[in-house]
């Protein structure tokens, strides 16, 4: 029996029904939004708008994040800390009211954050992600391995590689001979401090391992940003100026944001060392100006100006930091990394003339308060350290003569190379301080 075809209408509906998905499917394709440029965990829509009172790309705090430190923190310390450490001279006073028991917070908007007292300082450590050394286990060997079970970050400042001239941090001495970029001298210098701090039993992570950013964002993505951002301040936001602001918003912003997410969400330390080198204006970058100057100093989170106060995520991560007492680690191992450093360089202590800056004590020369973006949102003690000056006449000599083991005869004096010279610092230093600590 032959097989019955089907009816004229039931092929002509199919036929409807079948043009009828092919155009939902275009339509669907036409107006679906284009794939994101980064995930949720990466950035998020508010961090490109333009918002009272916050910084540029920071998230939103979460002041409820605070309450689990209520009644942990005394009257007085709260208060010398705030006072001594992170303000600029009075300028707390535009954000604290402290009261006998409790301290009010100016948080978000007109909001305000009630503080209790307690009668005793007692953050504990599940309050925090990071280990005191005093809280770290002592069942090891302290002469083989005095940092066993420490878990290190170590941030290697700026980006270097085709970023280097994009960043301001590069310079070449009349076209001609090696480049000085400070972002591959950091992670040169990083990748030896952290084979030295292993070999000591601790575990390091880097936060970046090759010449390229963290963040899968690039200028581009900051362009619509940086229009706002030029309009708000009543500046031109075309061109290279927009350019500029673009780029900025990329490498000295955004990335280091990501550098927080990474440190704070994903490695959590005990400890995070930002290298970096400083530098004086050199002028064109083609033809630098060398100088003779060449110091050090480290710089530990602190003195907030009025400014700084008034925006909300200031002070809610100072809040965090002060709360969490991070202060009273990070201090004295800057104290003993900055002695280390001194001994091994010889350099003389770097002295700000500006008020963004503040001596913590008149003892300890070499170490600064300062509020910065990196020891502000990494939530851990950061030894955050600028030794040499990058445009020394002694420094480009000695970066000139290579990455050596040993010593060389270098400007007429026998010397390690600077790398070397500069992990050893940093080394010796935590080695001191961890010894120290655990043996006690």
């Amino acid at each position: 029996m032959s097989q019955k075809e089907p009816s004229p209408i039931i092929s002509v509906k199919l036929f409807w029904i079948s043009i009828i998905i092919i155009i939902v499917l275009l339509i669907i394709v036409t107006l679906k939004p284009k794939t994101k440029i980064t995930d949720d965990s990466e950035i998020n829509s508010d961090q490109f708008r333009i918002r009272a009172n916050l910084s540029t790309l920071a998230i939103d705090p979460d002041w409820s994040e605070l309450e689990k430190y209520q009644e942990k923190i005394t009257r007085k310390r709260f208060l010398t800390e705030l006072k001594n450490i992170y303000s600029e001279q009075d300028s707390w006073k535009s954000a604290v009211r402290v009261n006998a028991d409790h301290a009010e917070l100016r948080a978000k908007g007109n909001q305000i954050f009630r503080l209790q007292f307690g009668s005793s300082d007692h953050t504990l450590n599940n309050l925090r992600y990071w280990r005191k050394a005093s809280e770290l286990p002592k069942n090891i060997n302290i002469e083989k391995e005095p940092l066993k079970h420490l878990k290190v970050a170590i941030d290697p400042g700026h980006i270097g590689g085709k970023w280097a001239k994009m960043e301001g941090r590069w310079y070449q001495l009349n076209g001609k001979g090696i480049e000085i970029k400070e972002g591959e001298l950091t992670l040169l210098t990083a990748k030896l401090i952290k084979q030295k701090l292993q070999s000591l039993g601790a575990k390091v992570f880097l936060l970046r391992d090759q010449h390229e950013p963290v963040t899968k964002l690039r200028p581009e993505h900051f362009k619509e940003l940086a229009r706002k951002v030029l309009q708000s301040r009543g500046q031109k936001s075309e061109g290279i100026v927009l350019k500029k602001e673009s780029e900025l918003l990329f490498y000295r912003k955004h990335e280091i944001r990501r550098r927080a997410h990474i440190i704070n969400n994903t490695i959590k330390p005990d400890l995070t060392i930002c290298v970096h080198f400083n530098a004086e204006s050199w002028g064109n970058p083609n033809n630098p100006e060398l100088i003779n100057r060449n110091h050090l100093h480290l710089l530990i989170n602190g003195n907030y100006s009025s400014n700084e106060f008034r925006l909300e995520d200031n002070r809610f991560h100072l809040f965090k930091r002060l709360l969490q007492n991070t202060h009273n680690e990070e201090l004295p191992i800057s104290i003993a990394v900055a002695s280390s450093m001194a001994n091994e360089t010889g350099l003389p202590p770097y002295k700000y003339s500006t008020s963004n800056a503040k001596l913590i004590n008149h003892k300890q020369p070499y170490i600064y308060a300062r509020n910065l973006l990196a020891n502000r949102i990494y939530h851990c003690p950061v030894i955050f350290l600028e030794p040499y000056v990058m445009n020394s006449t002694t420094f480009y000599n000695r970066i000139n003569a290579g990455n050596y083991s040993g010593e060389k005869i270098i400007s007429g004096k026998k010397r390690k190379s600077l790398i070397h010279e500069y992990a050893d610092g940093v080394v010796g230093g935590l080695v001191n301080y961890y010894k120290m600590k655990r043996k006690s």
